[in-house]
């Protein structure tokens, strides 16, 4: 499935999507290369944008909640590259303790979890759910809406290392985003991998971290097939110190917001594109889309109304907005039945393993799409992302397309990989 492109036939995108499907062999080469130094994260997802003159990540996420809205048709390569991940860390693993969030009451983060333990039942290896939820004190089973079941058990803390009962696991994967911090139960657990890192969770991670990494990434990428950087990159600042309720930062954040929209300008006038600039002001740690607001004029972060400052203020679990990044705002030109939608690629190790479209009927192509009200299409291709048609018409092709929206994340990918060495307590310069 491909989306409704509202793009002209030679638009920028379109160039783009030519570019890279040419210089495959080169690009593959160049990602062998970085992940022949780096490290990919364990796994992650990438929220891109497409707004006809450029396509970039606006979001990486590296505890992926959503791998039951991957097609059934993508589990084969998401089994598979389990397997080369799990070989890679932990060859004689024979068991792995999966650490969720605690939403028991959410079915469709139940069944993500039930999609994760199936794959990697499938990749060989004994899993187990072990949650960090206090009110979990036996093993619970919990009904999921397709008729299966899912065993939630409390976690068995031992000197130096973690399981449930009767269950020591090589291997601890982290499904948590550790937005609330990082529990006493999964520190100091050196006789065991934990994954992903403690570091890369939300108590510790920044956005602006992650795209300085990201820039340093796409300058060189650009370079290899021979377009301006901007076309893959949002602009972005990053103001710190803001409190929305007592409305302090305010004055650094319109400053911010100004000097973005500014260049956005200055780029929107060499290319010739109409469209009114915006920019996203979100918490610089958290996600699920919360402390997210699209501003298209500085004026407006001055003087937010109650309801504004309240929704800004607090992101997931409680976590205090103090620092912001300010993002350019990409308009989404994708559509799926009319309705406005964004893709979201999914990658395990180095390898992308599914996607899908968030989809929002109720909300306009330059807002947030990730809000109540937003359902998912599976990216459902009958070919691999990665068997491309080089002479296919630009965006008339939906493996080429999905191989593009494919490069993008990987970028990311290795702008995270870089982002974690750079803010590894135990490796980290001054």
């Amino acid at each position: 499935m491909i989306p409704h492109l509202v793009s002209a036939e030679n638009g920028p995108v379109l160039e783009l999507e030519q570019r890279i499907l040419e210089a495959q062999p080169a690009i593959e080469r160049w990602f062998r290369l970085e992940w022949m130094e780096h490290s990919p994260p364990f796994y992650a997802s990438v929220d891109l944008r497409n707004g006809g003159f450029k396509l970039a990540p606006v979001d990486t996420n590296l505890f992926p909640g959503g791998w039951n809205n991957l097609s059934d048709e993508m589990l084969p390569l998401a089994v598979q590259a389990a397997m080369a991940a799990i070989e890679k860390i932990c060859p004689e693993a024979k068991g792995l303790l999966l650490i969720p969030e605690k939403h028991t009451r959410n079915t469709f983060y139940l069944e993500n979890l039930a999609r994760l333990t199936q794959i990697f039942h499938q990749a060989g290896l004994k899993v187990h759910v072990g949650t960090v939820d206090e009110a979990i004190t036996e093993p619970t089973s919990v009904q999921l809406p397709n008729g299966d079941s899912l065993l939630l058990e409390p976690l068995v803390r031992g000197k130096r290392r973690l399981g449930t009962k009767d269950f020591d696991p090589c291997t601890i994967l982290l499904n948590n985003d550790l937005s609330s911090g990082v529990p006493a139960s999964l520190e100091g657990l050196y006789e065991q991998y934990v994954l992903p890192p403690l570091h890369a969770g939300w108590t510790t991670r920044r956005k602006t971290t992650h795209f300085k990494s990201y820039d340093d990434v796409v300058k060189r990428f650009a370079k290899l097939i021979g377009v301006d950087p901007w076309m893959l990159n949002p602009y972005f600042a990053h103001c710190g110190n803001i409190d929305f309720h007592e409305r302090q930062g305010e004055d650094c954040l319109a400053d911010a917001v100004d000097t973005v929209l500014g260049k956005v300008r200055k780029k929107y006038k060499e290319y010739g594109i109409h469209e009114k600039p915006f920019v996203a002001v979100k918490a610089d740690a958290g996600t699920y889309g919360m402390g997210v607001m699209m501003v298209h004029d500085a004026s407006e972060v001055k003087d937010l109304n109650r309801k504004t400052r309240n929704k800004m203020s607090v992101v997931k679990e409680g976590m205090e907005v103090r620092d912001v990044i300010i993002q350019e705002g990409i308009p989404s030109i994708e559509r799926l039945q009319e309705a406005v939608c964004e893709p979201v690629v999914y990658m395990m190790d180095r390898y992308v393993v599914g996607g899908f479209y968030r989809v929002h009927a109720e909300r306009g192509p330059s807002e947030n799409l990730n809000s109540p009200g937003m359902h998912f299409v599976p990216l459902a291709f009958d070919e691999q992302f990665n068997v491309t048609h080089p002479d296919a018409k630009p965006g008339t092709n939906g493996p080429n397309r999905f191989y593009m929206y494919g490069v993008i994340a990987r970028l990311a990918l290795v702008a995270a990989s870089y982002e974690l060495e750079r803010t590894d307590p135990e490796t980290e310069t001054i």
